[in-house]
C-alpha cells in the first residue's frame, strides 16, 4: 500500500473524523450528570479512533502503522459499546444511534482493508527482497 504523505488524504481517517464528529453531536443532549462519565468516555473514544491514525501514518513502518490501525480499532469498539449503554440507558435516540453505528461499521471496513493492504505490502517486500537476495541483486 503506497501512503500518502498527508495523514487527511486518508479516506479511513476521514471517515473516522466524521464519526467523531456525529459521536460529539450525539452526546450533546446527554444528562448534565454524565459530564465526567459516559459523555467523557464516548468523546474520548470517539476522539482517539481519527487520531490513532493520524499517528500511525507519521511515518512508521507498516508493522507500526498496523498497530495503531488496531488501536484505532479497539477505540471504535469501545465508543460502540458506550453508545449502546447509553442507547440502553434511555439517553440516545435508537434511529441516531444506528446512524452511527453505521457509520461506525463503514470505518471499521476501511481500517480492516487498510491494515490488509499493509499487511499484504509488508509480505510482498519482504518476499521481493528474500528473492533479490538469492539472486545476488539485493542492494
Amino acid at each position: 500500500m503506497a501512503r500518502s504523505k498527508d495523514y487527511r488524504d486518508l479516506i479511513v481517517w476521514q471517515k473516522a473524523m466524521s464519526l467523531a464528529r456525529q459521536a460529539y453531536s450525539l452526546t450533546a443532549g446527554l444528562p448534565k450528570g454524565e459530564a465526567y462519565g459516559l459523555l467523557s468516555q464516548i468523546r474520548r473514544a470517539a476522539v482517539s479512533i481519527p487520531s490513532n491514525i493520524a499517528e500511525g501514518q507519521d511515518g512508521l513502518t507498516d508493522l507500526q502503522f498496523r498497530h495503531f490501525l488496531g488501536n484505532a480499532r479497539g477505540s471504535l469498539y469501545e465508543l460502540e459499546t458506550q453508545i449502546e449503554l447509553a442507547a440502553d440507558l434511555g439517553y440516545l435516540d435508537r434511529q441516531r444511534v444506528q446512524t452511527l453505528m453505521d457509520q461506525g461499521a463503514e470505518v471499521a471496513r476501511l481500517i480492516n482493508g487498510s491494515s490488509a493492504s499493509l499487511r499484504q505490502h509488508s509480505v510482498s517486500t519482504v518476499t521481493s527482497s528474500a528473492s533479490a537476495a538469492r539472486k545476488g541483486t539485493a542492494p
